[in-house]
């Protein structure tokens, strides 16, 4: 395991052109100096191990921060924190900083348990503009059988409602998420392998793919701005749940009490996959 890491590049336009187009949202005026969206850094100074460093599910052994030694554990992005201080522009270099904070053993339902607490810093001219933490869970692979058995709950359809932004998930969906993400999980794009080999009723639905539709609800409510100015903004979100590619995603964003937006994930049966709170970083 790298327990540090540090990249810089030039930030250029396409790949935000290519998510927005993925998603079917605006992309920002890059020309007029507007910045990335609420985690669109996601598709930015991205980790790119070698082939030969990639175990048989298509999840780096080696040369990655936070990559698990050994072919048996599974990887899972159980949740985070994103923190911005001013907007991430476009055409000008960025510098991402990496490293694990802890690695902790636990002893959970299915087996022992490894948490790693992984920490992102991007800076632009000088200074941070994203402090991030990003919460990784390894475990030990369950029986097919089991797994099909408990992700295969359904029940009757729950249309989306007003405020509700229902996501077609499918295949080349989720294959070009994750190539913009350069993603090899198979879990994601092989269904022959999440079915036979992990035990998945289907395709796996990207948490971070659930985060940035989170985040997106919330753009389109009027939080998560990308001008120029750049919002200062705290971003906390967890994913609850698998969802899989012929479960749908709904997403949605309603605003609390204390001016805070809650923001959440569904599938097409009403069951939460994902949920998320953004508020100014200042609260």
């Amino acid at each position: 395991m790298n327990s540090t890491s540090e990249r810089t590049e030039t930030l250029q336009p396409e790949p935000a052109r290519a998510l927005g187009s993925l998603l079917d949202v605006p992309v920002p005026d890059f020309e007029d100096g507007a910045g990335l969206p609420l985690l669109w850094h996601w598709i930015y100074l991205l980790e790119r191990p070698a082939q030969s460093d990639l175990g048989p599910d298509g999840h780096p052994l080696r040369g990655t921060v936070a990559a698990f030694p050994g072919g048996t554990r599974r990887r899972m992005w159980a949740g985070g924190r994103v923190r911005t201080d001013g907007p991430l522009v476009c055409g000008e270099p960025a510098t991402k900083r990496s490293r694990v904070l802890s690695m902790k053993d636990k002893q959970g339902r299915t087996g022992p348990l490894t948490f790693i607490l992984v920490e992102h810093q991007i800076l632009q001219r000088g200074r941070v503009v994203i402090d991030e933490q990003q919460d990784i869970v390894y475990r030990e692979p369950v029986s097919p059988d089991a797994q099909a058995s408990a992700s295969s709950e359904e029940g009757p359809v729950v249309e989306p409602g007003d405020g509700e932004w229902a996501i077609e998930v499918s295949p080349t969906l989720l294959f070009r998420f994750s190539a913009l993400t350069y993603n090899a999980h198979r879990i994601h794009y092989d269904r022959d392998y999440a079915r036979q080999v992990e035990g998945y009723p289907g395709l796996l639905t990207q948490g971070p793919l659930q985060a940035v539709a989170m985040a997106e609800a919330a753009r389109a409510a009027g939080y998560a701005g990308d001008d120029a100015r750049g919002e200062r903004l705290h971003f906390e979100y967890r994913l609850t749940s698998p969802l899989f590619d012929h479960q749908g995603l709904v997403v949605s964003a309603a605003k609390e009490e204390d001016g805070a937006l809650a923001t959440a994930v569904r599938d097409n049966y009403g069951r939460r996959t994902a949920t998320g709170t953004l508020r100014p970083a200042d609260h």
